[in-house]
């Protein structure tokens, strides 16, 4: 293990999930993740889109609750009711994206089998839908390990690319989500 992994591991949590999940490979190192936005469908940049929109809109939410609880609480209740259709949206998307899969992800990148092999060093526009809160998102990344398994999958190691801020913070609050909800079960199960 290198002195990198041991680094990423203590910077970054990591969860198991099941997530749909889908990938391209990109023309080149320098080619941007948005080169197959053409393929995605437009159900899938809108879910996107309303999350990333959702992230941005926080502070302003936070703003008007310090100065308006009425208009703050409906607000939230109009976004609670935009999830909800954002999920009920998400089930068309999933079969367009693929099938649930299980992968090991974290804020820094993740890993999930593949019947086929990824060179070492490739770039990769990566599309997944994250449950239950349908979130969309389009990532780049580039395969950092591919080894082969003993049931004849390879298991792949994606690095994340370029992430944006509202990216990260996304991928972070899912994150700590599953966290909770691992956490909740386990002490349900005592």
């Amino acid at each position: 293990m290198s002195t990198q992994d041991v680094d990423d591991r203590r910077e970054y949590y990591r969860i198991g999930d099941t997530i749909a999940l889908d990938f391209t490979l990109l023309s080149g190192a320098n080619a941007p993740a948005s080169e197959v936005l053409h393929d995605a469908s437009p159900l899938f940049n809108l879910l996107s889109d309303l999350h990333l929109l959702d992230f941005e809109a926080q502070h302003l939410l936070r703003q008007i609750s310090e100065r308006d609880r009425t208009l703050a609480n409906y607000l939230k209740v109009m976004n609670k009711r935009i999830d909800l259709l954002g999920q009920a949206l998400a089930q068309n998307l999933l079969r367009d994206v693929g099938a649930p899969r299980q992968v090991t992800m974290s804020e820094s990148g993740i890993s999930f089998n593949n019947l086929q092999e990824l060179a070492i060093g490739s770039h990769l526009a990566i599309k997944m839908v994250l449950m239950p809160q349908a979130l969309g998102l389009l990532l780049r990344g580039q395969v950092v390990n591919c080894r082969l398994r003993d049931d004849g999958q390879y298991e792949v190691g994606i690095e994340f690319e370029a992430l944006t801020d509202a990216q990260r913070q996304l991928m972070a609050r899912h994150i700590l989500q599953r966290q909770a909800l691992e956490r909740r079960q386990s002490r349900e199960q005592l």
